[in-house]
């Protein structure tokens, strides 16, 4: 066995804690575990009502002190087995948590780099990101490459984090101080719970660093297919864009970036519904809109247009940079 490496060791007794939702991952949760180094203090495996008994596959096969299997007597997805994880470690005095998933995509050795940046207080939350290399890039199937660069897209709208790409990423670590005031019983339990997890720690203006990490893609089946949930992601994405702006700009807070969004959003409606009314009077008048119609249309939607852009400068200018967990 190789001697750990000096990070790892400088880790040791720090409070880092690992969260492994099971569900069909029998065959490769062991050598997940086996992979993990000696800076853990404690690995949580969370069978969500798995059919092939990981959970029980574990205890009778996995010697290592650290395991604890937790189990749902129920599938309740991915997102509920992680919150199941999370409350027993912040429960326990963990200080990190660690999310790795069980089906071997996810390399236990770049744990170091996940934790560092919130040891170091510059982070809240760090998780992985599968597209900063462009060559790690291309070995991504194509339908999953586009179905991420969409979800990343809407992602960044719902979130607010419009530096923070691959959203459906899942390996992440979080600072326990700031998972204590995440509403465990509101975050989505199915795949959509890290993009959701993404819009919870804007509302507390949480601070997110990405971790380059490269893409493993072996004979397991992801049970995420990005094209196929995309009508939901898009339409769980909408309800919370729509929640954190009430939230960041009409709730906590009222400045010209909430006038920007107002006023231009009501110039570019009153612009189009004009618009529109006019084009279909002329039309079944036979005849052309003089200039002024045209202008009176397209004016509003100009001035709506760039007042809105303005809004999105502000809003991108403000992602959280004080991490949270050092204001607590």
């Amino acid at each position: 066995m190789p001697e750990p490496a000096a990070e790892q060791i400088e880790l040791v007794g720090r409070g880092i804690a690992v969260v492994i939702p099971c569900y069909r991952v029998r065959d490769r949760v062991l050598a997940v575990l086996s992979a993990i180094g000696p800076e853990v203090d404690r690995i949580y495996v969370v069978d969500d009502g798995c059919p092939q008994k990981t959970g029980l596959h574990v205890e009778e096969h996995c010697r290592d002190s650290r395991v604890r299997v937790l189990r749902h007597e129920k599938n309740r997805g991915v997102g509920a087995a992680v919150m199941t994880g999370y409350r027993e470690a912040i429960s326990e005095g963990s200080l990190v948590i660690v999310k790795i998933d069980g089906d071997g995509q996810m390399d236990p050795s770049l744990l170091p780099r996940f934790v560092r940046p919130i040891f170091d207080g510059d982070a809240d939350y760090t998780k992985g990101n599968r597209f900063f290399n462009v060559e790690d890039v291309r070995q991504m199937p194509l339908l999953r490459f586009l179905g991420n660069a969409v979800l990343s897209f809407v992602s960044k709208f719902a979130s607010g984090y419009w530096d923070v790409f691959d959203p459906t990423n899942g390996y992440t670590a979080l600072h326990a101080r700031v998972g204590k005031l995440l509403p465990f019983d509101k975050i989505s339990e199915g795949y959509f719970f890290e993009s959701d997890m993404l819009f919870r720690l804007n509302t507390l203006r949480a601070v997110i660093v990405e971790i380059p990490i490269a893409a493993h893609y072996g004979d397991e089946e992801s049970g995420l297919k990005p094209l196929a949930i995309l009508p939901e992601f898009v339409a769980k994405h909408s309800v919370n864009f729509a929640k954190r702006i009430f939230y960041n700009y009409f709730l906590r807070s009222f400045s010209i970036a909430t006038v920007n969004l107002m006023l231009g959003s009501l110039l570019v409606t009153a612009g189009a519904s004009w618009g529109l009314y006019a084009w279909v009077r002329y039309a079944k008048a036979g005849v052309f809109a003089s200039s002024g119609q045209v202008a009176l249309a397209s004016l509003p939607i100009i001035v709506g247009t760039q007042l809105v852009l303005a809004f999105l400068t502000h809003d991108m200018a403000s992602t959280p940079r004080v991490p949270l967990h050092r204001r607590l």
